[in-house]
């Protein structure tokens, strides 16, 4: 029995040693993220796109007021997706819905997230709406080697729907060199045709990842977007082929961390009393490596605090948006932020 106990007592102090050591590690901590800003729009007219809608004399009586409110609250959300754990906030976030480059250059002068000096990659893109991509990229962490924007083509009927470009970029995260594909996929609105464009998308990020994990097979990429599509759906698992199981991820490539907040009943947007989650980072194999002594990923999140949600009337528990149909709310976007953490351990 003696010896029994000490045999116990040994185990117990080696595995104590052994999570004392684990504690002991320390970390850098970065973020990615992707916001759908939801019309954000300027008061200018611009002839060349539909913006009629978001001007002062137009239906929502767009005013240089309900700007400069829309982008106080957008810029404060960004300030505080990734805090605390990733001291400095967002590293890269992918936005959605955006005008034009203008928009971004008064968003990222806000208060909340001046210090942060965040730049812009943009390219002005042939939807019909006249909504871009973007990327926002603190230069602390992030050096942009070469971007493009990649046009997604669809036809109806043999004649082209013009929708956004996906914008892709490379550079460098840290130390470690990332592939960024933005993307803002049609929406369902069009009837069941558009789920075919939605499987064109996914189709072409996935040509792009196979192109360049044929040339670095651990290559680190991030598809993200609101991709009109949930992680279930075709576009994500047949043509994208993102698996929702990390320990899966080496027989496709691509692992999809939002999968498993959907199937528990999470989401990014609400639609007609039902959670939808569209806005999602699929990441390659490469940034789950944990053995190459860059960054790998960490864990994944929805940015849903209180302050974003509508706490009262028809669309209670919905996100909190500008406008609650043709009235003004002063809210911020029917999406909420989706990002996901790095890690990256500090060796001495």
């Amino acid at each position: 029995m003696t010896r029994l106990f000490f045999i116990f007592a040994f185990i117990i102090v080696s595995i104590s040693i052994i999570s004392a050591q684990h504690h002991d590690k320390k970390y850098n901590i970065l973020s990615v993220g992707f916001y759908n800003l939801e019309n954000l729009f300027d008061t200018v007219d611009d002839t060349l796109i539909n913006d009629e809608e978001f001007l002062p004399d137009g239906a929502r009586a767009w005013t240089a007021e309900r700007y400069q409110e829309k982008l106080g609250n957008m810029s404060y959300v960004i300030s505080q997706i990734g805090l605390p754990e990733a001291g400095t906030g967002l590293s890269l976030l992918g936005v959605s819905e955006i005008e034009n480059r203008r928009v971004l250059e008064d968003l990222v002068k806000e208060n909340s997230i001046r210090d942060r000096n965040y730049q812009i990659i943009h390219y002005d893109s042939p939807d019909f709406r006249g909504v871009d991509v973007g990327l926002l990229y603190n230069p602390k962490h992030f050096t942009p080697l070469k971007s493009r924007p990649i046009p997604l083509i669809n036809l109806e009927d043999g004649v082209r729907k013009y929708t956004r470009d996906v914008l892709y970029v490379k550079g460098i995260l840290d130390s470690d060199t990332v592939h960024v594909l933005v993307n803002h996929w049609p929406s369902r609105g069009g009837g069941p045709i558009t789920a075919s464009f939605r499987n064109n998308g996914a189709k072409l990020c996935r040509n792009v990842v196979d192109s360049l994990l044929g040339v670095q097979p651990d290559a680190k990429i991030f598809v993200m977007g609101d991709l009109n599509d949930d992680p279930t759906d075709e576009s994500l698992k047949s043509y994208l082929r993102a698996v929702g199981n990390i320990k899966e991820v080496r027989k496709t490539g691509m692992f999809n961390p939002f999968e498993d907040f959907f199937r528990r009943g999470q989401g990014s947007n609400a639609y007609r009393d039902a959670w939808s989650l569209f806005d999602q980072i699929v990441i390659s194999k490469g940034v789950t490596n944990k053995k190459d002594g860059g960054y790998y990923y960490f864990k994944a999140n929805i940015f849903n605090k209180q302050f974003l949600v509508q706490m009262t009337g028809q669309y209670k528990g919905y996100p909190l948006r500008t406008f609650s149909g043709d009235n003004y709310q002063g809210g911020y976007s029917d999406h909420f932020p989706t990002y996901v953490y790095l890690v990256k351990e500090i060796k001495y």
